[in-house]
């Protein structure tokens, strides 16, 4: 059965029971989000000879007991409430990363993936073997970005034959807000039933300022010791490699990640960790393990997807740096 991707079973510093303090407005919702903060500066004297203010600039991590917040250069700045005079959420800054095409991030992620694959015309057509007893959405779907070579109606026969003739059902992956999603909505096509009320938000990072921001890596997490494992990935294109990082506590896997990285790109998915141990910054230990990995074998863009019904994993992600590039949706034929 197909599934959504990427139910990454992270957790975020968010507590519901935290009100925002003071007339600045910040909260627990801020949690995840690019801030700026004004504090005092306790036993300081301002250069008028008030208080002495500073401010802080970086992504929110925690809100209670006390706000976090991360700078780019990968410190973590602790706030206490009573300290903060102003503050609110500003936009993310942005990169590079932004200005490259959403087919071409997609068409990056596509080609690390085992499986079948047709052209027509910019779409690519893909089936893939199950993962883990799990067919993957991403990995067996059409990539509608830009245009078919023929008529959409002649495309989507082509298309439904092609996938009829696998024993798949045919859906495409396209931007939201698309010129291609409109078409297609008019033709009938909408979410398959166990995708109704998701998105899939694309989210790419620089390897290199990731790493800046999450600072060195240890080879032993709180609560237990740091494996990795790299090889190829059976059925892919013979330069695609995957790396796992995993950590482990009296022999039992808690925490694990993978990456599939091919010349400087590289995909993260599936970073689960072990109930028990959530909310213990395993997550955030696997990603920077990860990160470290691909950036030892020359890559230099990350890209991962997450449900963005996850607010877990967006906070984490956002928190460590990642951005936000786009945003996805499959289209089922109509039923």
């Amino acid at each position: 059965m197909t599934s959504p991707d990427e139910p990454h079973d992270v957790s975020s510093g968010v507590s519901s029971g935290a009100p925002a303090t003071g007339a600045h407005g910040l909260g627990p919702h801020v949690v995840g989000t690019r801030v700026v903060v004004r504090r005092l500066v306790p036993g300081e004297t301002g250069p008028t000879g008030g208080p002495a203010f500073t401010d802080v600039l970086g992504v929110a991590e925690t809100w209670w007991p006390d706000l976090v917040v991360r700078r780019e250069d990968g410190t973590a700045v602790t706030v206490p409430h009573a300290l903060i005079v102003s503050g609110k959420p500003v936009p993310p800054r942005a990169s590079r990363l932004q200005h490259v095409p959403g087919g071409e991030v997609q068409r990056r992620v596509r080609g690390l993936w085992p499986g079948e694959t047709a052209a027509l015309g910019d779409w690519l057509l893909q089936v893939s073997p199950p993962h883990e007893g799990r067919v993957r959405r991403r990995a067996s779907s059409v990539l509608a970005y830009g245009s078919p070579d023929r008529p959409l109606g002649e495309a989507l026969a082509a298309i439904q034959d092609w996938y009829a003739a696998r024993d798949r059902r045919p859906e495409l992956c396209v931007a939201v807000g698309s010129a291609e999603e409109t078409a297609l909505r008019a033709e009938g096509w909408t979410e398959p039933a166990d995708f109704a009320g998701h998105a899939v938000a694309v989210q790419v990072g620089s390897v290199a300022r990731l790493r800046r921001a999450l600072g060195a890596s240890p080879h032993t997490a709180a609560t237990g010791t740091v494996a990795t494992e790299h090889g190829p990935v059976a059925g892919a294109a013979p330069d695609v490699e995957r790396v796992r990082v995993s950590v482990t506590a009296s022999g039992d896997r808690i925490a694990t990640g993978l990456a599939d990285l091919r010349g400087d790109w590289a995909c993260v998915h599936d970073v689960r960790t072990d109930a028990a141990y959530r909310r213990t910054g395993l997550a955030r230990r696997i990603v920077a393990g990860l990160l470290d990995e691909v950036a030892e074998r020359g890559v230099t863009t990350v890209v991962l997807h997450v449900l963005t019904t996850n607010d877990p994993a967006l906070a984490l992600y956002a928190g460590l740096g990642f951005e936000e590039h786009h945003t996805a949706t499959y289209l089922g034929p109509p039923r």
